[in-house]
């Protein structure tokens, strides 16, 4: 039977290879871009992709309508956040604005926060300087077995753009981890929410079948 997959649109983020990518593994399902809140409510399944600032996104997801039905759908439907949409979900968000840092509260579903990467003076093995946004493949180590990993070998490459990362505050909320100058959260699962730093739909073969997984996970 088919299901609906709503992908949420609160205006920070370009859907269409997200909506591509689903429409792919999932040919036979109902996938659509979420504009208002009935969107969520009625879907099976929800993907939260995000780009660009927290307090930009944070502004947008309130005045689009569908914070409320997005918390709602958090509580007990298969929740998949991407990039930014995996940063949402933590308590807080760390901006450093004219030497200030500044706090941007999110949707706390996971505790813990999201830091900019600080990587002055590091030298890569090359001995070139770590860059940020970090951009590009890097591998993931699969911290936890889950049902998202099924059939993707550990340390699999994905693609990353990003300049923040999350830090969570309990130690089995952690999915999978990446080193960039030190080791960072990349993946993120607790109860029926997954949630990735890199870009599924950017990723290739390993990419489709993480996104693949999602559709027929039954947390």
């Amino acid at each position: 039977m088919a299901q609906t997959i709503a992908i949420v649109d609160y205006g920070m983020g370009n859907l269409r290879s997200v909506y591509q990518a689903f429409h792919h593994v999932a040919p036979d399902d109902n996938v659509l871009i979420a504009h208002k809140p009935e969107d969520i409510r009625t879907a099976n399944r929800v993907v939260l992709p995000g780009q660009g600032a927290m307090p930009d996104c944070m502004k947008h997801l309130q005045e689009s309508g569908l914070l409320d039905a997005l918390l709602e759908a958090s509580k007990s439907k298969p929740l998949l956040g991407v990039c930014v949409g995996e940063q949402m979900l933590f308590d807080q968000s760390a901006e450093v604005r004219s030497g200030q840092e500044q706090w941007t509260a999110c949707l706390g579903l996971i505790p813990g926060e999201v830091r900019r990467f600080d990587l002055a003076g590091q030298k890569q093995a090359d001995g070139s300087a770590y860059k940020v946004p970090h951009m590009g493949w890097n591998q993931v180590r699969q911290d936890c077995k889950h049902p998202l990993w099924e059939g993707i070998p550990d340390l699999t490459s994905f693609y990353f753009v990003h300049s923040y990362y999350v830090v969570p505050q309990r130690k089995e909320d952690i999915a999978g981890s990446t080193e960039y100058g030190d080791w960072f959260t990349s993946a993120v699962a607790r109860g029926n929410i997954f949630a990735t730093q890199f870009h599924p739909e950017k990723s290739a073969e390993y990419g489709l079948k993480l996104y693949k997984n999602f559709v027929s996970w039954q947390p």
